[in-house]
């Protein structure tokens, strides 16, 4: 280290008197004398050297991050501890963020292939007093993954990505870097089984469903995070504990809805259904180009998935400058979906623009839009983009009108390539909002208030997000937002967004539950070992 110390020095960057070198080569050069002398010695000095140089870099900031990598390093080598090489294909790989805005430096990148190893890594890192985040697909719109600011100590669990089933208990058991698509093939393949989640392939298993998981079959079967009947997770203290509604039950309801908070979960339990032997993927136009047409389309569509939308229909609105449709998949035949959907069709005075009936994983691959299903490594997908979340109930119609004006006269000026998705949430026959507001730590169950799901999303194809391009968004949330009471909206961490403060982020992503995450924290991680710019907060 003293090398690299001296090169920087050399550069301009840092200047320390030369006595200072010498005490730090001296050291080195005991230290490599002990490795020769006794394996024993050899780690007791290694740790202690790099304590040594943390502390020294605490009085010179600059040297800080040098020196963290230097004990965090060595105690990971001398753990055992897989790590990727700094500035190798794997390093490049797994820094790279899929939201290419947000890019960080992590201090160190672990790569475990079993829980002991993600044990040994927890415990480096607390012993080096870096900050550590689990990264699993590395989807984060934010980069959390990463840690959302550089100097973090990241544990990379794609390596470690089996899927099994028992026949017996009809439970899965996903290692927590597993990708979506591949857990649903292999599910698929065993059995013919399924649990619901997302239909992004590369999307990670672990951060989707701890943090929550719409997808195609929420509305018939709840979240992801509803499946999760189990999770072993590996805490601050560097234990490891087995969770469920019996085991450690205060854990296992955090780990369900905030669980990127608490520890590395290594691996999760899923109560699995039959997948259906036929479903039908549908779209419908919505001649939505004026401001009259959305608020007369959306009055309808709210009015009928409040009371009517069937428990076997999911879908969505999704919308951009070219066109706007209704998109979803029902759990059943063509004939079926017909006659469930007829009495919105009549409504709208609309008809089915597309349909198509496929089996289970056929329905899966369509609306992957051509990304390969069953992936792991390499995987190289990014976009750059702006986003923001919002879960609320169903709109005022003067908050619709609001809404509906920045669309026209907003969103349709702008040529970027944005989107927004509503997902049809909740409602009277929603899996979603039957599960109890207590039962997880996972915040929007009520039916009254939370009845759409959205996504806003704009991206550009070439080059950086414009530095003017964030008001788009955020006046658009805020059209929503300002005719709404503060117990009437929420915002959803799958969809992150790292321009809110802390204090805000934890708030509207949390809700009522967050004074008792707050608490579980403080007994769990009261130094935030797990942590980013807007984990939850000690007392």
């Amino acid at each position: 280290m003293c090398g690299v110390y001296k090169c920087i020095s050399r550069a301009g960057a840092i200047r320390w008197p030369s006595f200072k070198l010498d005490i730090c080569s001296n050291r080195i050069k005991a230290f490599h004398q002990s490795r020769r002398r006794s394996p024993k010695l050899k780690m007791h000095l290694s740790f202690a050297t790099s304590i040594t140089l943390v502390s020294f870099a605490a009085a010179n900031p600059l040297s800080n991050r040098l020196a963290k990598r230097a004990a965090i390093d060595d105690c990971l080598r001398t753990a055992n501890v897989p790590v990727d090489a700094p500035n190798s294909n794997d390093w490049r790989a797994d820094s790279n963020p899929f939201n290419q805005r947000l890019k960080y430096t992590p201090v160190a990148i672990a790569v475990p292939t079993t829980v002991a190893q993600v044990q040994a890594a927890v415990s480096c890192a607390a012993k080096v007093k870096v900050k550590v985040n689990p990264k699993s697909g590395g989807h984060s719109y934010a980069s959390f993954g990463l840690g959302g600011e550089d100097g973090h100590f990241v544990v990379q669990l794609d390596r470690m990505n089996a899927v099994t089933y028992d026949s017996a208990t009809e439970i899965a058991t996903v290692q927590a870097g597993a990708r979506l698509g591949r857990v649903a093939t292999a599910l698929y393949n065993n059995g013919k089984r399924a649990f619901s989640h997302g239909t992004c392939p590369g999307v990670g298993v672990a951060g989707h469903s701890l943090h929550g998981g719409f997808g195609f079959s929420s509305h018939t079967y709840g979240l992801a995070v509803d499946a999760i009947v189990g999770a072993t997770v590996v805490l601050a203290d560097s234990s490891v504990v087995e969770t469920s509604q019996t085991e450690n039950p205060h854990i296992f309801w955090a780990l369900r809805g905030a669980g990127s908070n608490f520890g590395i979960v290594t691996s999760l339990k899923f109560k699995t259904f039959a997948a259906p032997s036929q479903v039908t993927v549908f779209a419908i136009n919505l001649p939505w180009t004026n401001a009259s047409a959305i608020v007369q389309g959306w009055s309808t569509i709210q009015d009928w998935l409040k009371a009517e939308m069937p428990k076997e229909m999911n879908g969505r609105i999704l919308g951009n400058r070219m066109q706007t449709q209704i998109q979803g998949l029902y759990h059943g035949t063509q004939a079926q979906l017909q006659t469930a959907i007829q009495p919105l069709l009549t409504k709208l005075n609309a008809q089915i623009s597309q349909q198509q009936q496929y089996d289970w994983m056929g329905a899966f691959s369509y609306y992957t839009y051509g990304q390969q299903v069953d992936v792991s490594r390499p995987y190289n997908l990014v976009e750059t983009f702006y986003s923001k979340s919002l879960v609320t109930p169903a709109l005022p119609s003067n908050v619709l009108q609001n809404v509906a004006n920045y669309w026209i006269q907003k969103a349709m000026s702008n040529n970027r390539n944005w989107f927004i998705i509503i997902d049809l949430y909740g409602g009277a026959n929603s899996a979603i909002t039957k599960v109890a507001s207590n039962a997880t730590a996972y915040a929007f169950r009520d039916p009254n208030n939370h009845l759409f799901l959205y996504e806003f999303y704009d991206r550009v194809n070439f080059g950086s997000y414009p530095s003017n391009g964030f008001e788009f968004l955020d006046g658009w949330v805020k059209s929503f937002t300002d005719g709404l009471t503060t117990d009437q909206w929420g915002m959803y961490i799958n969809y992150a967004d790292p321009t809110m403060n802390r204090t805000m982020a934890q708030d509207v992503y949390y809700r009522k539950n967050l004074p008792k995450l707050r608490a579980l924290k403080t007994e769990l991680d009261p130094t935030e070992l797990f942590d980013y710019p807007q984990a939850i907060q000690p007392v």
